[in-house]
């Protein structure tokens, strides 16, 4: 017979963050260009590699975009537009826009209002 456990007995933690702890966390991960080094792997890709991944049933389609938009950033902080980042992709400019809205809201990515530019944080 198993012994019955409670969800006390469990080494479970839960950690409940607010949408600013998160938006910290996440910035903190583009110091020191943390995010271009997480990101090598994406960034070194041609093109051509991006495209064949995008049609393996393997892979998130999805997640791969977002990938490839935010890796198409300069680590150096320099702002490109979302039509540039479209048109290098092969994406279209709505879908691109998109992603580089949620990037931003996640602090991936920041947006200079009066440009309409998107980059790295810098901090």
């Amino acid at each position: 017979m198993m012994p019955e456990h409670s969800d006390t007995d469990n080494n479970d933690i839960t950690i409940t963050l607010s949408k600013t702890q998160i938006k910290q966390v996440m910035r903190g991960a583009t110091d020191e260009d943390a995010l271009a080094k997480l990101l090598g792997g994406i960034g070194a890709l041609k093109l051509a590699s991006y495209r064949e991944r995008l049609d393996d049933d393997r892979f998130s389609r999805s997640l791969l975009r977002g990938l490839m938009v935010l890796a198409s950033f300069p680590s150096d902080g320099s702002a490109r537009r979302v039509t540039d980042v479209a048109k290098q992709l092969g994406l279209g400019a709505s879908t691109t826009h998109r992603y580089a809205i949620t990037l931003v809201e996640l602090g991936l990515l920041e947006r200079d209002p009066s440009s309409r530019h998107y980059r790295l944080p810098t901090g």
